[in-house]
Formats: C-alpha cells, structure tokens, sequence
C-alpha cells in the first residue's frame, strides 16, 4: 500500500487524497474567516461556497446552520456533522475614558486574553484594538492585579474617551473575536484560534468531495451539515436535527489532547494528538453504529483512540441523539491541544484520518440499515 504524505493511504483504489492546493487554500479562507457564535455568516458563506461544488443543493435555516445534500430525495437520511461557530466576547460596558469591558460569548478564557489584538465588528465595519494589560512593574504587592478576571480585563481602541468610541461605531453587543490565524507548526501541526470546530467542516468538507470525486453512488440522502451555535448548549444542532429529522447522524467535534503538561488523565482520559481519532462511549452515544465505526476503522487500518463520558459528551451527539424520538448517534473526535486559546493545535494526520473514518464508514451504511438496539 503507498503511503501519502498526509497519513492517509489509498484502500480499494480509491483516491483518499485530503490535502490539495485546492483543499488547503480552502482550509484557510475558512479558518482565517470570522464565526463567533450568533454571527457565523461570514464562515458559513464560506464554507457553502466550497461544499456546493460536490453536493446536489444547500440550504440554510433561520439561525444560518448550513447543510448540504448529496442524493436527495432518500427516505433513509444520513447526517454527518461540525459545528461552524467559535467563541468570542460581547461588548459589555464602554467606560468614560474610553475602555471597553467585555462579556463571554460562549466558553472565552479571560486568562489568555491580556496582550492579545481584537477585532471588534460594528454594523458597518471591522475596528481592531487590544485587550490591554497593566505592566508588570505596576502590579507588585496589589494582589487584585496579580491575574487578569472577567472583572478587570478591557479592550483598548487607542481613543481618548467615550465619544471616540461610540463615534467608531462601537456599541454594546458587539461582537469581538481575536485576530490570530492559522499557520503551520513543524510540519506536523495546524494551529490558531478557532479549530474548534471549524477544523471538523473542514473534514466532512472534504468527505463530500472525496464522494464526488470518486463517483460513489450512496443508497441514501447524505446531509452535510454545518450547524451555529454550538459553544452555548448546542442549540444550532438541535434546531436541524428537527428540521433534517435523519435516521444516524455521525458528528465530529474536538476532544483534548491530554499529553500536554497540567492535565489530569485520570479525569481527562488518555488522548494523544497524531494517534488517531478518538471514539466516545456514552449514553447518547448509539452502541451498534460506534461499533460499526470501529470496526471499519479496523478493516481500513485508521488508527483510533477510545474515550468516555459518564453523562453527556457535550457536543452536538447529544442534540441529534435526543432529538426526534432518538436518532442513533455518534462521535468522532478530532484531538486538541490547547482548545479554547488561539494556539489551538491539530495534528495533520489526524485530521486526515477522522475525514478518512468518516468516508469509509458512510460506505458501510446501507438503506434503511438496521440500528435497532437488540
């Protein structure tokens, strides 16, 4: 068998190339795209843009989840899916001198944002400044400044009060993202903000064209789906699983890499980034299709790694799987360093192969396949 460079390898003579000029250049319009929850529209036309070239038509709900699909018109239906939107902060309060404190937008981490640029989006344009922070010579002895709080970090925009501000076009509820973008680390890794979980539309992005590119015929209406609103209680997911209503829907999100220094893998388990896709055990989770993805992972060689959560998995599996009556459901999770922060950390090779587990296992699937629990 020849071994690409992206990890991958070819199986049955089919093309399982995921990364081209094509598909790169894509990964980085999109990653390097604004999509803070409740305003994903800027990532989304972006991501409609590309999946469109190898899908039959698109669609978009009230709430901007996207999703495409491949042989309509099936009555069996199968979603595949990622979430499109990434945290952010909300404008809170604009002070007289003309800082600015900020609310979360989903899980933001006021810990990393002290020295770190801003892009703040107003009704017409984009004005960047920074989250500042006191010197350290400044803060000695003052135990309130030893650590930045949601309380005392603000963004500065460089103006002399107020006025400055609001005629900049500043107001509260804005939304304000940070401005680092994807780039390359070692060879081996992508990092940036945000791929969590952009990096998973890109997978099934990628899945979709791989289908067209390949010519395959599937015996039911494939839904690719990228929901918004995930990162506060996946709400994007729960609207288009009761549009969509599917019978299996196989999501990708990011799980933690737990190799990196100040994780407990008692708690966290024991995830290793470049080893594979992680596989979830837990109740959402439907125990006849994660065995039906393990075992096709073991008949395609994809390395895989196993996980468990002990009530919900907090992802988008959760939304389908409860929805409609109970769809079967599960997870493949993309391994993350560092998540939440703007040096997010993917390995190359296991994005490949999550991309890879989720193509080889919609082969799998036939119509009307029988999930029923015993």
């Amino acid at each position: 068998m020849q071994i690409l460079k992206s990890g991958l390898r070819h199986f049955r003579n089919r093309d399982m190339k995921v990364y081209t000029k094509d598909s790169e250049k894509f990964l980085y319009d999109y990653l390097n795209s604004s999509s803070p929850t409740g305003f994903e529209a800027e990532g989304q036309k972006k991501w409609v843009e590309y999946v469109n070239q190898y899908t039959d038509e698109w669609h978009l709900d009230n709430y901007g989840s996207a999703y495409a699909i491949i042989n309509p018109g099936q009555e069996f239906k199968v979603v595949i899916e990622a979430h499109a939107d990434e945290i952010a902060w909300y404008v809170n309060y604009i002070d007289d001198k003309g800082f600015i404190s900020v609310i979360r937008n989903g899980g933001s981490d006021h810990l990393i944002a002290p020295s770190k640029k801003v892009r703040i989006f107003t009704k017409d344009k984009v004005v960047k400044g920074v989250f500042g922070w006191p010197a350290i010579h400044t803060r000695r002895g003052d135990k309130s400044k030893l650590s930045p709080t949601l309380d005392n970090i603000f963004i500065d925009v460089g103006a002399k009060d107020k006025d400055e501000v609001l005629e900049m076009g500043i107001r509260v509820g804005n939304v304000v993202t940070f401005e680092d973008e994807l780039h390359e680390l070692n060879d081996r890794y992508f990092t940036g903000r945000a791929l969590d979980n952009r990096m998973g539309g890109f997978c099934i992005a990628q899945v979709a064209r791989l289908l067209h590119e390949n010519k395959v015929k599937l015996p039911y209406s494939l839904y690719v789906v990228n929901a918004v609103q995930e990162e506060i209680g996946l709400r994007g997911a729960q609207m288009i699983a009761d549009t969509i209503q599917p019978n299996v829907a196989i999501i990708t999100d990011v799980c933690h890499d737990t190799n990196t220094p100040l994780i407990n893998k008692k708690v966290q388990g024991d995830t290793h980034a470049g080893k594979g896709p992680s596989l979830t055990n837990a109740p959402a989770v439907h125990t006849k299709l994660l065995q039906l993805i393990m075992d096709t992972a073991d008949d395609n060689e994809i390395p895989y790694q196993r996980a468990a959560s002990s009530r919900s998995t907090g992802t988008d599996t959760d939304a389908f799987a409860y929805s409609n009556g109970g769809v079967p459901s599960a997870l493949i999770s993309l391994p993350l360093r560092y998540m939440h922060t703007t040096v997010e950390m993917a390995h190359k090779d296991d994005v490949a192969n999550v991309t890879k587990l989720i193509y080889e296992t919609l082969l799998k699937i036939e119509n009307n396949h029988n999930f029923k629990y015993f």
